[in-house]
């Protein structure tokens, strides 16, 4: 459980501290000290976008996940968050997917019991992707970071423990209100907000090792490719992000955009 503010500072203090190369680490460091924090056992981290034509009648307005990330990634609960990103794409969307996008606030926080009509917590989606894989309820925030992209966080706890009340959502609030240039650091690190396009899997490990200040050498050796392979990723993670030098390209960690492309 929480025990004021200290928790919630030293949390901020932590991530400000770490290397922009360093966002995979600090993610997980947020999700675990959310959990340590509110007495939580897992934690789910999800960018959602808007699509930019939703079919007519889309429940969900277009909004999708483009990333998902759970801190304890087992095997039930890896197969739960799938299932529900399939559902997603199909017309039997649940009450809780539709009632998570709703709305325009630019920064929320709320508790599943709060949220969900009582007959909600007998129906089968509550059943199957929380009963049935150990969690009993859930605390989420949602952050707009523009009118396209959005961060979810949900932190879970156990059948054990009781419920998420209003003495833990407003220090969650407070914790997660403050880190909007976290969120926005970490999308940047996926190609999100600036770059022309979403960058590939092997093009973020790319670019991570550019923000560490590797030389183009030593990222090929690193992952195995030949340093020729190495620059093209370069070129294309410059012309994505609208840049010409690592200069330019790390100065966007710094809340500079560039100019005109």
């Amino acid at each position: 459980m929480h025990d004021g503010t200290e928790p919630i500072y030293a949390l901020w203090d932590k991530l400000a501290n770490y290397p922009v190369c360093d966002g995979d680490e600090a993610l997980e460091h947020l999700l675990c000290s959310l959990c340590s924090i509110f007495g939580a056992h897992n934690a789910l981290w999800s960018v959602v976008v808007r699509l930019p034509s939703p079919a007519l009648g889309d429940a969900l307005n277009g909004w999708r996940p483009l990333f998902v990330r759970l801190l304890r990634p087992l095997p039930p609960m890896a197969a739960s968050v799938q299932e529900q990103f399939d559902s997603l794409w199909s017309p039997s969307v649940d009450l809780s997917q539709i009632l998570a996008v709703a709305g325009e606030e630019p920064f929320r926080t709320q508790l599943l019991f709060e949220a969900l009509p009582p007959e909600w917590f007998s129906g089968p989606h509550y059943q199957r992707h929380y009963l049935a894989i150990g969690h009993a309820d859930s605390m989420s925030m949602r952050c707009a970071i523009n009118d396209d992209v959005r961060v979810h966080l949900f932190i879970f706890r156990s059948t054990e423990a009781p419920r998420f009340s209003s003495a833990d959502k407003n220090p969650f609030g407070l914790a997660l209100r403050g880190l909007r240039w976290f969120y926005r650091q970490q999308l940047l690190s996926h190609g999100l907000l600036i770059a022309n396009a979403p960058l590939t899997a092997t093009e973020r490990r790319v670019l991570l090792g550019l923000l560490e200040g590797k030389a183009e050498k030593a990222i090929a050796a690193i992952l195995g490719q030949s340093p020729n392979t190495t620059h093209i990723h370069v070129k294309s993670i410059y012309a994505k992000f609208g840049v010409h030098n690592r200069a330019a390209l790390t100065s966007l960690w710094l809340g500079r955009l560039p100019e005109a492309r």
